[in-house]
């Protein structure tokens, strides 16, 4: 992990790096965490090499453009400048280092609920593998008829147990999220999930982008016991996006499910890999293409 001048290394996952400020023994007590999107990319519980470089900042960026968009919606980011005075002048001090600058969030640290909280706007991945055994998507029933790739009568709110690092989410039902957070949580987890993939899915259509399918993570604030929108939000890592003019035109259903984000990766790394041992190292044009379309996303997204 890098050293960064001010904060101490806390944890790693798969992706990204957590800082705590110098002074702090750890998460439950600092008063803010700087989370660092590293290039590391992962697939089938595997980190891999090397990198996307630039993934980081796409992402960060990416995340940063939606909370703007989503203003209304608590979330855990703080200022990244503070004010501080020098005898009689006064000056902003920017907190977040040089060295990972635009690709670091400042946030306060909050109490995470263990539920990824994923909405399922269309019929694909593992809820199409389930639909053609059940007509169901994680238990919830579906009328017949449906292709891979639809759009499904309404978005789906289908939960899952955040398993500890190393291990597999679970999916999980509803009634289960109640035994674990209790009723009113579990509801407005629920609640707050299809609100907000509902605006992101308008935004995004109108600039020509399907969010099929995303995952977001709630957190309590340690201070009042809002609910907060934390983690990275809709980035390509966290979300399923396609583009709308090629899904209205594509003639088979791979040509129009084709994603703005790693399942380029995922598709070599299973034509290429048994899924036993070290992972293969990723070829220089399988890396190029990935940060292509990581990047296509955030202009097609954002203008930028």
């Amino acid at each position: 992990m890098s050293e960064l001048a001010g904060w101490v290394h806390s944890y790693s996952g798969k992706v990204r790096d957590l800082y705590v400020p110098e002074g702090a023994t750890g998460l439950d007590d600092a008063d803010a965490v700087l989370v660092v999107a590293s290039d590391r990319v992962s697939a089938f519980d595997h980190v891999l090499s090397p990198g996307i470089p630039g993934k980081g900042e796409l992402l960060t960026a990416l995340s940063l453009w939606w909370f703007d968009q989503l203003a209304g919606v608590p979330n855990h980011l703080v200022p990244d400048h503070e004010l501080r005075r020098e005898g009689t002048d006064d000056r902003v001090v920017e907190r977040i280092p040089a060295e990972v600058s635009g690709r670091a969030m400042l946030v306060k640290p909050l109490d995470m609920f263990p539920i990824e909280c994923v909405v399922r706007g269309y019929l694909t991945g593992s809820g199409w593998a389930e639909y053609q055994a059940s007509r169901s998507v994680c238990g919830i029933p579906l009328p017949d008829g449906l292709s891979n790739g639809d759009r499904l009568p309404e978005p789906l709110y289908t939960p899952a147990w955040k398993a500890p690092l190393g291990e597999h989410d679970e999916n999980i039902s509803f009634e289960r999220t109640v035994e674990l957070v209790g009723p009113e949580i579990a509801e407005e987890l629920r609640r707050l999930s299809l609100q907000v993939y509902s605006r992101a899915s308008a935004i995004a259509e109108q600039r020509g982008v399907i969010i099929a399918d995303t995952k977001f993570e709630f957190g309590a604030d340690r201070a009042t016991g809002e609910i907060t929108l934390a983690d990275e939000v809709l980035t390509s890592d966290s979300s399923r996006y396609w583009d709308a003019q090629v899904y209205a035109t594509a003639a088979t259903a791979e040509e129009r499910m084709a994603s703005f984000d790693k399942q380029i990766v995922r598709d070599w790394l299973a034509a290429n890999w048994d899924k036993t041992g070290t992972p293969p190292e990723l070829p220089a044009e399988i890396v190029e293409r990935t940060t292509a379309r990581y990047r296509e996303l955030l202009e097609r997204l954002t203008g930028a």
